[in-house]
């Protein structure tokens, strides 16, 4: 008997010890390893109120308050900055003023006039003259486009434009805000009469009427906001490597193609209201194609900065129809005007007869 209850002692006293074993580690150890009817190798997490995990996952007010309030000014400053374009009604994004992008152009104007002092022709000099008078009439348009589309900022800061000829091979000109032209003399190997020169002193001011400058610069700076963005997730600066080759692939090269389809579209506008031939645009980047040489190797479209002269010549076809239609429109007025045009031409080429020729004695005098 003794024998058969011994082992039933030792059992009860066995469980009996376990449950104070259990009582008294739960207390102390975080997970505890429980012999239950519901298996072996279980075990007990301690009790956690549901109150208690909430409060732990909640992400703290001032974590949201400051994503937040970040998110609406960011948003605020995307809005407040958003501006159309004339005529085309681009949507873009520009955060610079119209003074500072003046400021901006007049000192870059200053430090190229330095730059070039000693090949800038005279005013007194043929080309320079033609430039000029070509230039006025391109003004006024201007000045007339920029009221019908409300560029009030354009119309209140309207100054004279500055026309400066380059003595250089290179065959360009190009335009500073502050209404600042400047006309390289390689361009002459394209251009061949003033409607030509129009085509081109056009497409120029069209890129002041729409703001392209304070475009580009506002692009530059939301790109250097995400460079040091960048630094701060990647402070190696191998995550800056990949991201300004792509802003610049992806962004800022198309831009800047799209800008000047832009200049080309409006400038076709400005030298229909001056009372010049738009068709004259066709001619000068057709002769700019013909000149090309199959040796020169092209980088392909989305590498440039401009679109390639078949892009170009292909949307002036189709923009040509809206300026053909200002021509026929101004017809009796137009008239007039290409008559007036045709005598300051022979003005213009007896004034620089006789300015050459007192040059030619003053040189002789010496």
């Amino acid at each position: 008997m003794n024998s058969l209850l011994f082992p039933l002692r030792c059992y009860r006293l066995n469980s009996v010890s376990a449950g104070i074993w259990k009582k008294t580690t739960r207390i102390h150890a975080p997970y505890v390893r429980s012999f239950s009817s519901s298996g072996p190798n279980r075990f007990h997490l301690p009790f956690v109120s549901s109150s208690k995990r909430q409060s732990s996952t909640k992400i703290p007010t001032y974590v949201w308050m400051t994503v937040g309030g970040s998110s609406v000014l960011v948003a605020y400053c995307y809005v407040s900055f958003l501006d159309r374009a004339p005529l085309t009604s681009r949507l873009r994004w520009i955060a610079t003023s119209p003074d500072w992008e003046e400021s901006m152009g007049d000192q870059e104007y200053r430090k190229l006039i330095q730059h070039f002092r000693s090949d800038v022709l005279p005013p007194s000099h043929r080309a320079s003259i033609t430039v000029h008078r070509v230039g006025h009439r391109i003004t006024e348009a201007a000045l007339d486009f920029a009221k019908t589309y409300s560029l009030h900022s354009y119309v209140q800061n309207s100054r004279p434009y500055t026309y400066s000829v380059v003595r250089s091979d290179t065959a360009n000109a190009f335009v500073l805000p502050g209404n600042h032209v400047f006309v390289m003399t390689g361009l002459f190997k394209f251009v061949k009469n003033e409607d030509e020169l129009a085509a081109v002193l056009g497409h120029e001011m069209a890129h002041n009427l729409a703001r392209h400058a304070g475009e580009k610069v506002s692009g530059s700076i939301v790109v250097n906001i995400l460079a040091r963005i960048s630094l701060l997730i990647d402070p190696s600066g191998i995550l800056m490597t990949f991201l300004l080759p792509a802003a610049t692939v992806l962004r800022e090269l198309p831009n800047s193609r799209q800008q000047e389809t832009e200049a080309d579209h409006i400038g076709l506008h400005l030298a229909a209201r001056a009372c010049y031939d738009p068709r004259a645009a066709q001619r000068v980047f057709g002769a700019m194609k013909a000149a090309e040489t199959s040796d020169v190797q092209r980088s392909p479209e989305f590498l440039s900065t401009h679109p390639t002269h078949d892009r170009r010549l292909e949307d002036l076809a189709t923009f040509m129809p809206e300026a053909l239609a200002i021509v026929e429109r101004d017809a009796d007025r137009c008239r007039h005007i290409r008559a007036d045009m045709s005598l300051a031409r022979q003005r213009a080429v007896r004034e620089a007869q006789i300015s050459n020729t007192q040059s030619y004695k003053n040189n002789r005098e010496r």
